[in-house]
């Protein structure tokens, strides 16, 4: 049962007569207990709506358009709490955070509906085998599973936790009832990797065609690690060896199911000083969130875009002179495409700022993990010229904090210059550039 916390003037709801403050108890005699309960059983023609008003049951009929909605608000989108994770893995990265950080940060989300709906990676370790059923029920599709090894002994050490290992079999149920599964592996040196990882990687392909792809990830370190298990950091030849293994497997992969299936990172191609692939290599960029391709993917757009600059230029209004920050991951790729923008555009000058990581240390290079902190201290000595132009990953989703919990209106008032937020794609990126967003 969840909450109305108002309802859309006009709407089918409204006119039926439910309220705000009203409880809604069930759809068609099924009980609704959050989003996707809701959004399920809303997707019939015809509703014969529960609803709670102080003592009283109230059943409201409404007739609709299949996928129509009815207008009824609730407390949260989920309508409900999220379902918090009860691991306590090996590699967690919010355990490694500092304290004083915004206090989201440090909630470890393991729901499978926000996998569903906004795709994060679930452990299955809170799920049941009536959850499951769900699932499937409502072909709930894709589910995004950090399975991190297939061995269920390894899995229990390395999440702490004593379901974690029986659990992988709600993997072949949910494959069985043709569920679309996309896996992620976060490889600890020396624990999952090697022969471990051998057999994940030939586990996860028996759910072929379910399995969709997996990513390999390396484990993430910051330099608040005191207390907790030792991680050793992969060296360039460990970080080469474990994208020979993997690519031999999935090209493998390739010739028998038509799809490589298994992707690494692309940050163990920078450390192991490994070419990056192509666009056509990841298949649509399936684990782009993951990191993988997401620098080949910046570069193939800006590629694209580049070739239509006389348009930008017709916009364009220089000469303009500005920085740019970038992080070590990064950094080739964006002083790559600021050089090639100065010498087609006639009066723009970039300076690159590579920013290094010393708020959670040097072994964090990617963007998105950036803090104005650092950014501040590496910059304030610099000059920065018409604009400072950042990545749009290093605040959060609303785009005013970063990750210290300093404003952007706080960094460019501190820095004393105009601050504008660039793109992931090669539009955005181009136009931000050219100060014509």
């Amino acid at each position: 049962m969840v909450k109305v916390t108002s309802v859309d003037t006009n709407s089918r709801a409204m006119k039926a007569g439910i309220q705000a403050n009203d409880i809604l108890v069930s759809i068609n005699e099924r009980q609704i207990n959050d989003v996707l309960d809701y959004r399920f059983h809303l997707a019939n023609r015809q509703l014969n709506i529960c609803i709670l008003r102080g003592n009283e049951e109230l059943i409201f009929s409404i007739v609709k358009q299949e996928y129509d909605d009815i207008g009824l608000d609730f407390e949260t989108p989920l309508m409900d709490n999220k379902h918090s994770c009860e691991n306590k893995c090996i590699f967690c990265f919010i355990d490694q955070l500092p304290k004083g950080l915004r206090k989201s940060l440090y909630f470890k989300d393991d729901d499978s509906r926000l996998s569903f709906l906004h795709g994060n990676y679930i452990t299955l370790t809170n799920l049941t085998e009536k959850d499951i059923d769900r699932i499937i029920e409502m072909h709930i599709s894709p589910v995004n599973v950090s399975v991190h090894t297939t061995n269920p002994e390894l899995r229990v050490k390395m999440m702490k936790n004593k379901r974690s290992g029986e659990v992988l079999s709600y993997l072949k149920k949910l494959a069985d009832a043709g569920i679309h599964i996309c896996g992620q592996i976060v490889l600890c040196k020396g624990i999952n990797d090697g022969d471990e990882l051998q057999r994940s990687m030939n586990d996860l392909v028996s759910y072929v065609p379910a399995l969709q792809s997996v990513s390999i990830v390396p484990a993430g370190k910051t330099k608040f690690r005191d207390n907790l298990f030792h991680l050793e950091s992969f060296s360039p030849e460990d970080c080469r060896n474990v994208i020979a293994q993997v690519e031999k497997f999935s090209d493998e992969c390739l010739d028998k199911y038509g799809t490589r299936l298994f992707f690494c990172a692309d940050e163990f191609y920078i450390k192991g000083q490994v070419p990056l692939h192509d666009d056509e290599y990841y298949e649509g960029y399936a684990q782009i969130e993951n990191g993988v391709g997401m620098l080949t993917s910046l570069s193939t757009e800006f590629g694209i875009e580049e070739k239509y600059i006389d348009e930008y230029l017709e916009k364009y209004k220089g000469p303009r002179k500005i920085s740019v920050v970038t992080g070590v991951a990064s950094s080739e790729l964006i002083n790559d495409m600021c050089g090639r923008l100065t010498q087609c555009v006639e009066g723009l000058e970039i300076d690159v700022h590579t920013i290094i990581n010393n708020f959670f240390g040097h072994e964090i290079t990617v963007s998105g993990l950036l803090t104005g902190t650092d950014i501040y201290d590496q910059l304030k000595d610099k000059e920065l010229f018409d604009e400072l132009i950042l990545p749009p990953n290093v605040l959060r989703a609303e785009g005013d904090l970063f990750l210290c919990g300093m404003s952007l209106d706080e960094l460019s008032e501190k820095l004393g210059v105009k601050i504008r937020l660039s793109s992931n794609d090669g539009a955005g990126f181009i136009s931000a550039m050219l100060g014509i967003m």
